[in-house]
């Protein structure tokens, strides 16, 4: 079969969402296309195996070299494969801040403010602590308390509330600031991804044809209008052909870059690549934000945090045999297992800092094995103002785009993430916390400016959270209207974090669930009307 009522491009977090509301009620005729495989084994259910799943699972892009980190090269960790970042991510299941969707509203993107976009939320998710005034519990995707948290977790949420910051038991309530434990998208002790919760279920639906380890190569337009795509599997290449329509989820790198291969995207670029311009849209691939991340970590003199020792390594090895059994232990550990959301900069109309706190030394994305146990503390700056591009590297699907987030171009964004910075050591100096015996492993002198920037831009990377290449608007300049179709091109939609005009002020994982659920019901309505 190549002939469908409609294609989705990518089986990640939003594009297993439009999926399966799409296909759920067996009406349609829906194509489900994957370039990874289908993530279904046991090192991607099991949360505590998320720093040995492999390159199947992974693209590991890196960035360009980025000049605001002197330099350096950064990495851009995507998932791969169905459940998309959702099957390899921390699990942390936050939404941002009220005041980020109200801005998208005022921004020109109208049905977007939080009380329009609260109930696509509720709709999607299945809290195990029940139904109320923010939350949903008949949704798909499994929402949980952690069933084991690591002690300096929690110590690191009382060295907060010591000095005077709020303890919050929910993120995603009516206050967003504050310090707590996060919950997280699982299941009974296993990693809960998009693809679980909305792909799975249907996959043996004969409407529903899903296609992993497939390569979209481009959409195919014909008269302004896109019909279909061409794909490549191994040495076979093939045409499908959408019916009714076509939608993009190919996340922040690959929606734009698909896009770009199709002759969508700024004209300069796309004759400097020898393709042809269907439609001259400057802002594909531009837009690009980021969430920029500096990880304080400490060695530790007692053994209880997460350590490679020979202790640490028999207490994993203990705690994988557990979790096999029982679904419990620390092997349910999202690793982010605590955080929250301040303020540090005066005239912020919201939290501008997120910090994610570990009960591990982390070092190069857990790339780098430190010996020793320890805790790290991530702060991130969380409504960036620098800005950056996505842009191909050749005419071929297969190769990684050029990817530029520009981080700490803009010195506002320096500025925060000192302050961030300077709250983490202030956390951590503080019982019971630093009861723990902790002794910093990158020293410097926290109140010289030049010092501590020196030492961000040497260290500092992404926290996984690129978005805005595609934006969302009502101006002539957006990528995709506030219905999420394409403008200037029939038959095409776009749902997946690239829509985001600007980045949201938390994890990006639930926000991109919405955006799919949201898209599922823009096409139907579509579709009713004509």
């Amino acid at each position: 079969m190549n002939q469908y009522d409609y294609i989705v491009i990518g089986g990640g977090s939003a594009g297993s969402a439009v999926t399966g509301r799409l296909a759920v009620d067996g009406h349609r005729s829906v194509c489900l296309i994957e370039a990874g495989g289908r993530n279904n084994d046991f090192r991607v259910k099991t949360p505590g195996m998320m720093p040995f799943l492999s390159g199947s699972q992974n693209y590991r892009y890196e960035t360009v070299p980025q000049k605001g980190l002197g330099g350096r090269t950064g990495f851009q960790p995507r998932g791969k494969g169905l459940g998309g970042s959702s099957a390899i991510n921390a699990m942390i299941y936050i939404r941002g801040n009220a005041w980020d969707y109200d801005n998208w509203a005022a921004m020109g993107c109208d049905g977007w403010a939080y009380d329009e976009v609260l109930p696509w939320f509720k709709k999607a998710e299945a809290n195990e602590r029940g139904e109320d005034e923010y939350h949903g519990a008949g949704g798909p995707l499994f929402v949980s308390d952690q069933r084991w948290t690591n002690e300096t977790s929690r110590a690191f949420v009382a060295s907060a509330a010591s000095l005077q910051y709020p303890e919050r038991d929910d993120f995603n309530g009516e206050k967003q600031a504050g310090f707590g434990i996060y919950q997280v998208t699982q299941r009974k002790g296993e990693r809960w991804s998009a693809s679980r919760a909305y792909v799975e279920p249907i996959r043996n639906q004969p409407n529903l044809d899903i296609r992993t380890k497939t390569l979209v190569e481009k959409l195919v337009i014909e008269n302004g209008r896109v019909t279909g795509v061409m794909v490549r599997k191994g040495k076979h290449r093939e045409y499908l052909n959408a019916r009714r329509g076509v939608i993009l989820s190919a996340g922040a790198f690959n929606s734009p870059q698909i896009l770009m291969l199709s002759g969508i995207g700024p004209g300069r670029h796309l004759n400097a690549m020898g393709i042809e311009v269907a439609l001259d849209r400057p802002a594909v691939g531009s837009n690009l934000q980021d969430h920029i991340d500096y990880v304080s970590s400490w060695e530790s003199e007692s053994r209880v945090p997460i350590g490679n020792s020979r202790e640490g390594t028999l207490r994993m090895l203990g705690a994988i045999l557990e979790h096999r059994r029982k679904r419990t232990g620390v092997m349910t550990t999202p690793y982010a297992e605590a955080g929250g959301f301040w303020t540090v900069m005066p005239d912020a109309p919201a939290p501008d800092v997120q910090w994610h706190f570990v009960p591990a030394m982390l070092e190069d994305h857990g790339r780098e094995k430190v010996n020793g146990h320890g805790v790290s503390l991530h702060a991130c700056v969380l409504r960036p103002e620098s800005r950056g591009t996505v842009r191909l590297t050749s005419p071929d699907a297969a190769d990684a785009p050029a990817i530029d987030p520009n981080f700490l171009d803009d010195e506002r964004d320096m500025a925060v993430l000192r302050e961030g910075v300077r709250l983490s050591h202030r956390i951590a100096e503080t019982a019971p916390l630093a009861d723990y015996g902790l002794t910093d492993r990158h020293p410097v002198d926290l109140t010289d400016d030049a010092a501590l920037d020196a030492m961000i831009r040497s260290r500092a990377d992404t926290v996984y959270h690129p978005v805005g290449t595609c934006r969302m608007g009502s101006d002539e300049e957006a990528v995709v209207d506030p219905a999420l179709k394409a403008r200037g091109i029939e038959g095409l939609w776009i749902a997946d974090a690239s829509i985001m005009p600007k980045l949201v002020s938390g994890n990006t994982n639930a926000p991109s669930i919405m955006i799919g659920e949201r898209c599922a019901d823009f096409v139907i309505q579509a579709e009713k009307a004509g």
